[in-house]
C-alpha cells in the first residue's frame, strides 16, 4: 500500500481536476449535462483511481488502477480537444491543461514500469 499524499502523480493529477473545474466554470450551462459533465467524471477519474489502486494489496492491482487511470487522462485529453474544436473555449486557455494531461500520461507510464 501507498500513501497517496506522497505520490506526485496522485497530487500533479489533483491539481489537473482543479484546473479543469475552472476551465469549466466558463463555460455556458448548456453544456452542464452534457460534454462538462463528462470531462468532469474523466478528471475526477484520474486521481480517483491513482488513490484506489494505492489502497490495494498488491503492485499488480495497483498497476490495473493506474492503467484506468491512463484511459480516464486519454478520454480526458481527447474531450478537451473537443472543447476547442467545437469552439466552446479557446485554445490558448486549454493547451496548459492538456500539457499537463500529457505529462500525467508519461508520469503513469514511467511509474507502471517501475512497479
Amino acid at each position: 500500500m501507498h500513501k497517496i499524499e506522497d505520490l506526485k502523480i496522485w497530487r500533479k493529477s489533483i491539481l489537473l481536476t482543479k484546473s479543469v473545474y475552472g476551465l469549466l466554470a466558463e463555460l455556458s450551462s448548456d453544456e452542464k449535462y452534457g460534454l462538462i459533465s463528462q470531462v468532469k467524471r474523466s478528471s475526477i477519474s484520474i486521481p480517483s483511481n491513482i488513490a484506489e489502486g494505492a489502497g490495494r494489496n498488491s503492485n499488480k492491482e495497483f498497476k490495473h488502477f493506474l492503467s484506468i487511470a491512463n484511459g480516464s487522462s486519454y478520454e480526458l485529453q481527447t474531450q478537451l480537444i473537443l472543447l476547442i474544436e467545437l469552439n466552446l473555449i479557446h485554445k490558448e486557455k486549454i493547451q496548459p491543461v492538456i500539457d499537463s494531461c500529457i505529462e500525467i500520461q508519461k508520469m503513469n507510464y514511467s511509474f507502471q514500469q517501475k512497479l
